[in-house]
């Protein structure tokens, strides 16, 4: 291993641009996913022992959860890829052959209720010995997502910075090869845990980091003149994708005051995201415009986290009853809220509440495309929708004429 690797994860966390500061630490999006995802891979084994799972990748649960995981920034870009079923290759052989599928319903089942590190290796290893074809450690995505602090997420990018920080020649697609590299992980993680996290994602996003060229070991001065304009197209891009990222967040803020504003106009109590009241739009402080703290309400401590991420809630007045439940989505993020917004209908629906996505303009089309879904509608949650341009430009005139959450049907949009 590379001695100076203490100085490495300095230089990995002191840069602003890097996944550790954009997406794994202060990213409300990366939190709520958990959840979301484990409700989709509970989704997927349902349909497996139910019988409804497809003969196609598209279209199915297990594409629900993978467009989720790679939702979450470029570490998991590709997650879906190995997925996409090859009818010509007949991988990954869990669609057409009913045994091959049962098994890996089965096998993300055991996983999902593990409790122990020792129970998902012995999965994994009973999963390897099938040898179904195409189904490899990309697998590793979504077990991430179930036990952030066993499983380390593994990629290219993963896998190419782990051989150049190790000095080894892993490969991508054995599990044997695989667990090896997790287990260097694991002890490197324990060893710098303190500079790092339990969470495995932080380490592997330095890994991903090292892989694509984002982060250069020491200076670049050893670096040739082609090497140094690669990384300076790669530094300039991430630039440009954090800029864009920051504008979007700045949108999403706004997005959450009108909702805010709205609500409380309309005589509700409202709230934002728990991570979210310290954000401020236009002079104006969400601390002041919400509830001081959230209503009491019995759920276990999971659900009820994850119902406070919700972007904003408004409750009947003085009283724990969800009303409306909003989420403000952002370019890159679609299918993750609509995950949340059904979780939180199984938990506190009461037949009173109505939910919302509020969706950049440019994203109608795919609002519409994974409303239209019949894994969504069958679960008999309606969601609508409302286009940012028209929250924005109405927002006003909402709180101003309307006297009841019934208002927000003027400017929402049904599938």
């Amino acid at each position: 291993m590379n001695s100076n690797f203490p100085q490495v994860i300095q230089q990995y966390k002191s840069d602003k641009e890097s996944v550790y500061n954009t997406w794994f630490i202060n990213n409300e999006d990366r939190l709520k996913a958990f959840r979301s995802i484990r409700r989709g891979v509970m989704q997927v084994i349902e349909d497996i022992r139910c019988k409804r799972f497809p003969n196609d990748f598209k279209g199915s649960s297990l594409e629900f959860v993978l467009t989720c995981i790679t939702e979450q920034k470029q570490v998991f870009e590709g997650a879906a890829h190995p997925f996409y079923w090859k009818p010509k290759l007949r991988i990954p052989d869990i669609y057409e052959h009913e045994g091959n599928k049962q098994a890996f319903g089965q096998f993300l089942e055991n996983c999902l209720n593990a409790k122990s590190e020792e129970q998902i290796i012995k999965e994994v290893i009973k999963l390897d010995s099938l040898k179904i074809k195409g189904l490899g450690p990309a697998v590793a995505s979504i077990l991430y997502f179930l036990h952030p602090t066993i499983i380390p997420p593994f990629n290219t990018a993963i896998i190419n910075g782990f051989n150049y920080v190790f000095k080894d020649k892993k490969k991508l697609g054995s599990w044997s090869e695989y667990l090896k590299l997790r287990e260097v992980l694991i002890e490197t993680n324990n060893h710098h845990r303190s500079e790092l996290s339990s969470d495995l994602g932080a380490i592997a996003g330095l890994l991903f980091e090292i892989g694509m060229q984002k982060l250069v070991l020491g200076g670049d001065e050893y670096l040739s003149q082609t090497e140094r304009t690669k990384l300076e197209k790669l530094m300039e891009k991430r630039h440009e994708d954090v800029k864009a990222e920051r504008e979007e967040e700045n949108l999403h803020t706004e997005m959450q005051y009108h909702l805010l504003k709205i609500g409380k106009a309309l005589g509700y109590d409202v709230i934002p995201a728990s991570n979210d009241r310290s954000k401020c739009y236009a002079g104006n402080n969400f601390s002041f415009m919400s509830l001081p703290f959230f209503p009491e309400i019995s759920l276990d401590k999971e659900t009820l986290n994850t119902i406070k991420l919700i972007d904003v809630l408004w409750f009947e007045k003085g009283t724990n009853n969800v009303i409306a439940a909003f989420e403000v989505e952002k370019s890159t993020s679609i299918y993750s809220g609509i995950l949340r917004l059904t979780d939180l209908s199984y938990t506190l629906a009461d037949g009173d509440e109505v939910f919302y996505l509020i969706v950049p303009d440019k994203r109608e089309k795919d609002v519409v495309l994974q409303l239209s879904r019949p894994a969504i509608k069958k679960q008999n949650t309606v969601i609508k929708y409302i286009l940012f341009s028209e929250l924005r430009q109405h927002c006003d005139a909402l709180c101003k004429f309307g006297d009841s959450h019934r208002i927000m049907e003027k400017i929402a949009k049904a599938v």
